[in-house]
């Protein structure tokens, strides 16, 4: 490994330049104090173009064996390659000494995930899982609506992330297989039940519905989570391809009132379209009309309640609590124990769906 003090950058590969790889991490990376993006993993030539368009000083490996055989060269490996080899490109990884980031969802199992987490303390590295969506706009705003107690006890989340996309686009994402870890529940779910556990805390109880709703597809396009948590509140999660209408991102029930909010963060949309962090500002901000309201007894589709000034969004947080977390010990922004929490969740989830039954879980300390 090279020299992490403070003078020196933190060199980075990452492995895959795909969807994940080319729109959120290596921008992502680029763009954080102290990391510098020094290889790129992929066999692909016209991903390598594509890359080296944007970023010319980086270097290329074929195969992420090729990563292990350079150890001293790196301080950190990211993983955004399909679903299927993240738990084997980790496990190699932390073998060879490297800390470890991982697209989410880390695994397949919250056993292997737990696995993982085992290895990586044993060996005393990073590794953390890159849930980007707790820096979106509205769940950081959410979250500071909570934590003032501007709506009371909260009873009821319902969170939304639906698309309207009634042609299948292909790919892995779309197989019926269980080897891809491919479908709705794994991908979307992965996001939403993890916002739900960090804001309300352990699921309990989960009941399930997931259905395959348009013509040639074999993975799950529409699903629909309920959990109910140790305290009590209840979560209703809906992750769908096949939303004609969509309904409001979220939709927060308290004691005292409810926060309804509308739209997608904008960081995914401006990544897609080239954007960076540092040089398109202000970034993660959105517009008057897209922010969400605030009240009781009233509907915020008939202009109800008081306008909610949103959050920034802040995906750069997340590699920034990397760099911090490598430079000076501290916890990840995210850890494997927390991912494999929500793997629970979505194992529950996807028996649930498929017997009809509600699961119970255990509370782990």
């Amino acid at each position: 490994m090279t020299d992490t003090g403070t003078g020196t950058a933190l060199r980075v590969a990452l492995v895959g330049y795909g969807l994940a790889g080319s729109v959120f991490h290596a921008p992502l990376i680029t763009a954080t104090d102290g990391l510098v993006l020094d290889t790129i993993v992929t066999s692909n030539p016209e991903r390598q173009e594509q890359a080296r368009a944007e970023f010319p000083d980086v270097r290329f490996a074929a195969s992420p064996d090729e990563l292990w055989e350079r150890t001293d060269t790196l301080d950190l490996v990211v993983i955004a390659s399909p679903n299927k080899t993240h738990v084997p490109l980790a496990t190699a990884a932390l073998q060879a000494g490297l800390p470890v980031v991982v697209d989410k969802p880390l695994a397949g199992s919250a056993a292997d995930a737990r696995e993982l987490a085992t290895l990586a303390e044993a060996r005393g590295l990073l590794l953390s899982v890159f849930q980007n969506r707790r820096w979106d706009n509205d769940f950081r705003t959410l979250a500071r609506l909570i934590e003032a107690g501007e709506l009371g006890d909260v009873q009821r989340f319902e969170s939304r992330f639906e698309r309207w996309r009634p042609q299948l686009k292909g790919g892995w994402r779309e197989s019926g297989s269980a080897e891809e870890i491919g479908g709705l529940l794994y991908d979307l779910g992965s996001h939403i039940v993890d916002q739900a556990l960090v804001l309300f805390g352990p699921a309990v109880r989960v009941y399930a519905e997931s259905d395959v709703r348009r013509p040639g597809a074999r993975a799950d396009d529409d699903t629909f989570i309920a959990i109910t948590h140790a305290n009590g509140v209840r979560s209703h999660l809906y992750a769908s391809a096949t939303t004609a209408q969509l309904g409001p991102r979220f939709r927060v029930l308290g004691s005292s009132a409810g926060y309804v909010k509308y739209g997608l963060d904008p960081q995914e949309a401006d990544l897609r379209e080239g954007r960076r962090p540092g040089t398109y500002a202000p970034w993660g901000v959105e517009p008057p009309s897209m922010w969400g309201r605030i009240g009781a007894g009233e509907s915020p589709a008939t202009g109800g309640g008081e306008p909610v000034e949103t959050e920034p969004g802040d995906y750069p947080a997340f590699y920034a609590g990397i760099a911090t977390a490598l430079r000076e010990g501290t916890a990840p922004p995210v850890s494997a124990h927390e991912a494999a929490a929500a793997l629970d969740v979505l194992e529950a989830a996807r028996r649930s769906a498929r017997e009809g039954v509600t699961i119970n879980l255990e509370v782990r300390s």
